[in-house]
């Protein structure tokens, strides 16, 4: 816990605790990153497959896409990083604020989860308000909503804008939590980059955990290079010894 001792008391007397997680920590689960495990998607640029207006161009091809990531993301598990943090309810109240889009904290047994980049397991329609989570595997691609209309990953794409409510919702988190863990993110994806500034302008401290240094790590109370598997248990372990 050494690692921990220049804030192990504002942690222990801290009430809320918002994590602000990226694909660092999905990542230590094993989930294949953007372009695929087999090699298959390599010939394409995922920048241009995670779009409206690729999926517009070919919506088989984004929804094949979609499809290999969602099952490729069910065969694995949260790791010790994801249940660190769910563990963590049991002392402190806790928010987490994803731009994963796997669903691991849930599946680790987070209750409190913003996801504020969708979800790979939920689906919404193109024409009307429909939205469901996806329970089997379609008959065809791309699936079709009862409208008539095409259904598309309930995920943001690149040039859309985040859900309001869920980003408003985001930014209240911020600017109320006494400590801010930022975990597997290379702050560099707008506007959660931001997410920190909310928190230290209303006096949180901020916690860095990442392999590597970010563009803001000279702002944080304490900056961990280390992979989150290794550090949340042992800030769990605070609490726990409290």
């Amino acid at each position: 816990m050494k690692m921990f001792d220049t804030v192990a008391q504002k942690l222990k007397d801290s009430r809320k605790i918002v994590f602000v997680t990226g694909a660092g920590i999905s990542q230590e689960s094993g989930i294949p990153t953007f372009r695929g495990k087999d090699g298959y998607w390599r010939k394409y640029d995922p920048m241009k497959l995670a779009s409206i207006d690729a999926f517009y161009d070919d919506p088989k091809l984004v929804w094949e896409w979609y499809e290999d990531r969602r099952k490729n993301i069910l065969d694995v598990k949260p790791n010790e990083g994801h249940f660190a943090i769910s563990q963590m309810e049991e002392f402190k109240d806790v928010v987490v604020l994803t731009q994963n889009i796997d669903g691991l904290h849930q599946r680790s047994g987070s209750t409190n989860v913003l996801e504020l980049h969708g979800s790979i397991i939920r689906i919404k329609c193109t024409v009307c308000d429909f939205t469901d989570n996806i329970t089997e595997n379609f008959e065809s691609l791309p699936p079709k909503c009862k409208c008539g209309g095409m259904l598309r990953p309930d995920v943001v794409w690149f040039g859309e804008s985040l859900p309001q409510n869920i980003w408003q919702s985001a930014i209240k988190e911020a600017s109320i939590c006494d400590v801010m863990v930022i975990v597997g993110t290379s702050l560099v994806v707008s506007p959660a980059n931001t997410l920190p500034v909310y928190a230290k302008q209303n006096g949180a401290i901020l916690i860095e955990v990442n392999p590597e240094k970010t563009v803001m790590s000279n702002d944080m109370a304490l900056s961990i290079q280390a992979t989150s598997v290794g550090v949340l248990p042992k800030m769990l372990s605070i609490f726990k010894n409290e």
